[in-house]
Order: C-alpha cells, then sequence, then structure tokens
C-alpha cells in the first residue's frame, strides 16, 4: 500500500507539527477540532492528522528521578476536555475506518457467519433443567428452562435489560431447593454490578436489588440468605478511584442491604483486596479466602451448624493458592500449590484443617492440574503442553478412567450435583466449533449431545503445535492454525497473539472471530508464554516483576519464528492482546518495532508507573510489582512501560488501539496517554489510532452487535495496513 501521506493543506500544517513534534502545545482540545474534522473529512483512509493532545507539566519524584506524565489530565474521566479528547479521537479513527474499502464485507461475513443457534450444556436446578441459547445474533444469551423435558420457555432475556444490549447478565445462582435465585447485571460494562433476587416459580423480583457489589461470587445459605462481596463505593470516580478493601458480606432475605452483616474485611487486620466466601453444598461450613494480590490466598472456615462459631485458621499466609473443592461431612478436600507447583488434592479434618493435619488425596503430576466434581466423582483435567487430559476418581481417591475426549483440543469442566448421573462437557481447538457431549459417569460412556450448527468446515483448516526457543533459551509452545495447503511464502497476513500473565492459560478454543480472519487466508498463531499457567506456578513466576522481560522475549522469538520460518514476514505480521496481553503488546511494539507491521493492544495495562494508582490494580503488584516499591523494581518498570517507551524519530507500526470508556479495571486512561504518545512521536507514515467504545468496559458482556463491528475494524485496518486493496480471499 502507499505510505501515509504526510503533505496536508498549509492551513493544518502548524496542526501537524503540534501533534507529531512533542512539542508542547498550551491550546485546547477544542480549539483544534473543528479543524480536524473538515481536514480527515477531504482525505483519503491513508492519510491521518491528529487532534492535538495538550501537554501539562507534571511529574512525578521516583527515588529522585524525575518523571514527566504531560498527558495526567487525561485520568479525569470526567471531565468535559477529556470526553472531548474521546469525540476528537474516535471521530479521526472511524474517518479512517469508513474509508476502508471491505470494512462493511468484513462486518458482513462477520454477522452471517455468527448467525446460528448457539445452546449451553444443561443444568437442574429444583424441578427445572435450565440452559443458554442464543438464536444467532442476540446481543446477549436468554435463559432457558423445562420441566421434565418439556416445552422449554425463557426463564431470564437479558435482551430486555436494556435497549442496547449493554446491560449483561453475570452471575446466575440458586439456592438450595431451586426455588429462588439470585443474578448479577452489569450497566455499560461495568465491574460494578447489582444482584436481583427472584421467586424462580413466578420470576418475580421479590426485594429491593442489591447495589455497588464488585468482584463477587453468590453463595447461597439455604434459603435464607447468601454471600456475597464489595468494596465500600470510593469516593471520587466510580471508574477509576482505587478500592482495595474487600469485605465478605451475608445477605439475610427480607433485610435491607443497609443491615447486611460484614463477616470478613471490616478491620485493618483482615484487609485483603479480594474476599470470597463458599458454602458447602450441605450447609455445613462457610470457607472464606482472602488474598492481597492475584495470587496467593489466605484461608477460614467457619462451621454454620453451630450459632456464633468462631473462623477458624486455615492458612495464615498468602504462599499458596488453594480452594475448596468438595466436603464429605467433616473432610474437606482443597485443591492447593502449597508445595506442589503443578496443584494436587488434598483432604484434611475440619476439626484440625492445618497445613500439617493435610493429606494427599490426588497427588501432583508433571502436569497442571484442574479439579471439579459432579455425580459423585472428582475430575482432574491436566494441560499437556495447552491440551486437555481428563481422568475421573472415587471419593477414596482410585482413579476410575481416563475421559475419551474427541481429539486434540480443550474440553470444559466435567461438574454437576452429586446426585447426577449424567454430566455434560464441551470440546473445543482454533479450528473447531465447540461440540456439547453427554457423559454418563458410571459407564464412561460420551455421546454427542449437541453439535455446532456453525456455518464453517473446520476440515480445510488445520492446527499445528510447534516449539522454539527464547532469547535465553527456554523452550515455547505455540499453536499455528491456517488453511491446509497454504504456502509458505512470508506473504500470508498473520495474527500473532499472546497473554503472558496472572497464571492464566491459553487453551485452544474456537471462535467465530478468529474464523472469519482464517477464511481469509489469515494464519493465527497463538504462544504459550511464560507468566501464563500452562506449565505451573514456576512458569507463572518465571513470567513476573523483574522477570517480567522473559515474557516479551518468548512474543519477540515467537514472531521471528514464523518470519524464519517463511509462515510470514515483517510486512503481514500483526501482533494482538488485551489486558495484560495489551501490554505484552505494548512493550514488544515500544522494543521491536521493526518486527511487526500492525500493533493491536486491546484494554491494556500501559502505564506501569500508576497502574496500582486506580481501582483493584494494585492487586496486581504479585505479577508486575510497582514503581514505589525500590528504585530497582521502579526502574525495571519503566525501562519496559509502553506510555514512557515511546521514542521520538522511531517509525512505529500501524497502531489500533481499543478501549472501553467505562472499564474500570484497566481504566482507559492507560490507552488514552499511550495512543497520546504515540500521535505525538511517531516518525513513519504509519497511522497511530484509539478506537474507544462507549459504554463499554473490559469486555465481559459485549453485546454481539459491538463486537462484530469491533472485528470487523480490527481486521479490516490490519489487513488494510498489510497492504490489500481488497480482501486475499
Amino acid at each position: 500500500m502507499n505510505k501515509t501521506s504526510l503533505l496536508i493543506a498549509s492551513a493544518f500544517l502548524s496542526t501537524l507539527v503540534a501533534g507529531c513534534s512533542g512539542n508542547s502545545s498550551s491550546a485546547k482540545v477544542e480549539d483544534t477540532m473543528s479543524q480536524v474534522e473538515q481536514a480527515n473529512a477531504k482525505i483519503t483512509a491513508n492519510q491521518v492528522i491528529y487532534p492535538v493532545s495538550k501537554k501539562g507539566n507534571v511529574t512525578t519524584d521516583y527515588f529522585g528521578t524525575q518523571v514527566a506524565d504531560p498527558y495526567r489530565w487525561l485520568e479525569d474521566d470526567r471531565s468535559d476536555e477529556t470526553a472531548k479528547w474521546v469525540k476528537a479521537e474516535n471521530k479521526v479513527t472511524f474517518n479512517y475506518l469508513e474509508q476502508i474499502p471491505y470494512r462493511e464485507q468484513l462486518k458482513e461475513r462477520l454477522a452471517d457467519l455468527w448467525n446460528y443457534e448457539k445452546v449451553g450444556s444443561p443444568f437442574k436446578e429444583g424441578k427445572y433443567t435450565y440452559f443458554y441459547k442464543n438464536d444467532g445474533l442476540q446481543n446477549q444469551y436468554v435463559v432457558y428452562r423445562n420441566k421434565d423435558d418439556g416445552q422449554a420457555e425463557v426463564f431470564l432475556d437479558p435482551n430486555k435489560f436494556s435497549e442496547d444490549g449493554t446491560t449483561s447478565l453475570g452471575q446466575l445462582s440458586f439456592s438450595k431447593d431451586g426455588s429462588l435465585a439470585a443474578y448479577t447485571i452489569s450497566e455499560g460494562g461495568s465491574d460494578w454490578r447489582k444482584i436481583i433476587i427472584i421467586d424462580t416459580e413466578t420470576k418475580k423480583v421479590i426485594e429491593k436489588p442489591l447495589v455497588d457489589v464488585k468482584f463477587s461470587d453468590i453463595s447461597w445459605y439455604s434459603n435464607k440468605g447468601f454471600y456475597y462481596s464489595s468494596y465500600d463505593k470510593p469516593k471520587g470516580s466510580e471508574l477509576s478511584a482505587k478500592t482495595d478493601q474487600h469485605k465478605l458480606y451475608y445477605h439475610q432475605l427480607g433485610q435491607e442491604q443497609k443491615d447486611d452483616l460484614v463477616v470478613f474485611g471490616a478491620t485493618e487486620a483482615q484487609k485483603r483486596r479480594y474476599v470470597g466466601g463458599t458454602v458447602t453444598d450441605d450447609d455445613r461450613f462457610l470457607v472464606i479466602s482472602g488474598a492481597k494480590s492475584t495470587s496467593g490466598n489466605d484461608l477460614y472456615l467457619k462451621d454454620l451448624s453451630k450459632p456464633n462459631s468462631p473462623l477458624i485458621t486455615i492458612l495464615d499466609n498468602f504462599d499458596s493458592d488453594t480452594y475448596l473443592i468438595e466436603n464429605e461431612g467433616d473432610e474437606l478436600f482443597f485443591v492447593t500449590n502449597l508445595g506442589a507447583p503443578n496443584k494436587k488434592i488434598i483432604k484434611v479434618n475440619a476439626k484440625q484443617p492445618s497445613p500439617e493435619h493435610w493429606q494427599d488425596f490426588i497427588a501432583e503430576t508433571e502436569h497442571v492440574l484442574t479439579a471439579t466434581v459432579g455425580g459423585g466423582y472428582f475430575f482432574t483435567e491436566y494441560m499437556v503442553d495447552a491440551i486437555s487430559k481428563i481422568f475421573q476418581y472415587s471419593y477414596q481417591g482410585k482413579q476410575i478412567r481416563e475421559i475419551n475426549l474427541p481429539g486434540v483440543g480443550s474440553a470444559s469442566s466435567l461438574e454437576g450435583k452429586k446426585k447426577d448421573s449424567t454430566l455434560y462437557f464441551s470440546f473445543t481447538n482454533y479450528k473447531t466449533p465447540a461440540t456439547i457431549y453427554s457423559f454418563d459417569v458410571n459407564s464412561g460412556v460420551s455421546d454427542t449431545y449437541r453439535k455446532s450448527g456453525a456455518k464453517f468446515d473446520s476440515d480445510k483448516y488445520e492446527s499445528k503445535q510447534v516449539f522454539y526457543r527464547s532469547k535465553d533459551g527456554t523452550k515455547i509452545p505455540m499453536i499455528i492454525t491456517y488453511r491446509k495447503g497454504l504456502e509458505l511464502n512470508g506473504k500470508n497476513p498473520t495474527i500473532l497473539y499472546g497473554y503472558g500473565g496472572f497464571n492464566i492459560s491459553l487453551t485452544p478454543r474456537f471462535s467465530v472471530t478468529r474464523a472469519v480472519w482464517l477464511e481469509q487466508g489469515g494464519i493465527y498463531a497463538v504462544a504459550n508464554l511464560r507468566g501464563g499457567g500452562e506449565y505451573g506456578k514456576k512458569w507463572h513466576k518465571a513470567g513476573t516483576q523483574q522477570s517480567k522481560q522473559n515474557v516479551f522475549d518468548d512474543f519477540i522469538a515467537a514472531g521471528e519464528y514464523l518470519i524464519d520460518s517463511s509462515y510470514t514476514s515483517r510486512d503481514y505480521l500483526a501482533i494482538n492482546g488485551g489486558s495484560n496481553g495489551g501490554l505484552l503488546v505494548g512493550a514488544v511494539m515500544t522494543q521491536r518495532p521493526d518486527l511487526i507491521k500492525v500493533a493491536l493492544p486491546a484494554v491494556g495495562v500501559l502505564d506501569m508507573l500508576r497502574y496500582h494508582t486506580f481501582t483493584a490494580g494494585a492487586g496486581w503488584a504479585y505479577d508486575y510489582g510497582t514503581a514505589e516499591q525500590s528504585k530497582e523494581m521502579f526502574d525495571y518498570l519503566k525501562a519496559y512501560s509502553p506510555v514512557h517507551n515511546v521514542k521520538p524519530g522511531v517509525s512505529y507500526p500501524a497502531t489500533l488501539i481499543t478501549t472501553g470508556d467505562h472499564d474500570d479495571r484497566v481504566v482507559p486512561a492507560h490507552s488514552f496517554k499511550f495512543a497520546a504518545e504515540l500521535q505525538a512521536k511517531q516518525s513513519g507514515n504509519a497511522p497511530t489510532l484509539i478506537r474507544i467504545e462507549t459504554n463499554a468496559g473490559h469486555g465481559a458482556g459485549t453485546p454481539v452487535s459491538k463486537t462484530i463491528e469491533q472485528y470487523a475494524d480490527i481486521y479490516a485496518f490490519t489487513l488494510f495496513n498489510m497492504g490489500y486493496k481488497k480482501l486475499p480471499n
């Protein structure tokens, strides 16, 4: 494609210089809005003039080093000036995208492929069997139910929660006899939720919703009430104000929320950033987990069969990730990585629950364990190079069988109630739409329950797992998916995706959006980087704090492998990731701008010196460390923080930053500041744009219509900047 032209009408030359030279400008944002809009209305899609992002004089002292923060003003999500900046940036971005000739064609294909009936696995609650279903292009899944295999009826339709589909259903939790249900809703993608309680027979709301609930499960105690978690409403912005003391509440039905009992987290000694409570299925015990970061938790036990029983400490430190999976009377079963980096299941008596009394129930293996229960059995899923294997165990710890899976890919968890004789799981991989299977817990027989209706011919594509070496010699797995018979000539449009953090594993899963990319002759590669959970705690820790550069090196090496193996070349390589993966993209594109053609950072953590000052961001310090922790940690963070490593005189790849204006997890200021820095300092001709979704958050519950529009824009931008005048296929 032609290089971006920087030759614009002389009337706008001063605006261009102010926007790209890095010189400070005292002009107000609104002063240049009309000029920018007029200019961009007349130019072609490969010519961009940006709004001026004014620069302030804010600096912060870190251990004697003064760090400028010229775009600190963009952190104020409530200011008119920020709102005008968002509007102006979106105007520029959408003007650019609208002029890409095949943008609508991609949107139509996404909608067409998305338009098939999608049904989830059934589950039993009380007298009814429930399931989630989407008729095709509904913005949100609908919850249906039937009784005794009768005709299904709508139980909850989140599409009616709001006119534009931006109010979504979160957790749905039923009381022990199924007669009551509590569910959370998110408005505009916010992590702040409401809890609504209904009578399941009549489907009528039985009391006022609980409000201002955040990062919470709902765990019922009999039919009397439930436990939930939240923070005190912050002073200042709901979007960005810091929240760091989580509390566990008990809501008794019929009482006002203001009278709900604080069970844990009320005192300074119980200060935790994340707190959760789980009631055992027999209503006997409450297990409370508290955490100061995203890794490691302490653990407490309360006997609910005894009035005013004390909290008993199980774990008094944050050295492990340990959670309850089941109980059998006084016998408690926990999954833990204490002394077992790949996790194991232990059992212990509730009368003496501390670690010195723990007994191995299912021992640690060389592969990472995930465990569930259902049908009177335990099920252990192991990741073998990010691919599923599942085994069934009795309550005596005896292995019954390995579950036969239909191929190489990812199986969802086998779980259900103890009395269930049939459980369900889905199986998928990067090229195969999910199929639901039924599983007879006694015979071990699996049968197809429901095939996917996706109009995608997976037989035309293949997924290949490869292993490559990172900078320090570490072997890294990567799965590459593409059309069979594809010529490896270095000219294939390729998206390399990664995450690499928070012990999260990337396992093979089908998506409609990915399928559309593959249909265009695209390659989709997913690298399982250090910092994730694919190989246990050691793999996670190898990508944290002052080892975080390993993650970036792993991703860079993945790109080099794809180029060296002729899957693609620099001119056809895009990198993509969201949240912590957005940080990954931001760091790699600033460290190796020469490696890639297109960068797609989504809802990224991009200001590493200030991330911990927003919402619950301080809880991410286990992975990142903080700039206030030590001079060494500050120096390390500053060396890779994307916002602080955009340099003048560098030609950066074509960049489309995406974020939501209501993201209260990774606040949009990260993306705003990164965009402003890139637009001010980009010396090359590639566009640096930001697409800000309005009335949207971090991603959960995003309406289908918005998702289709977003991916049409991402793919159109990517292909256009790889030089395609029309779609490759």
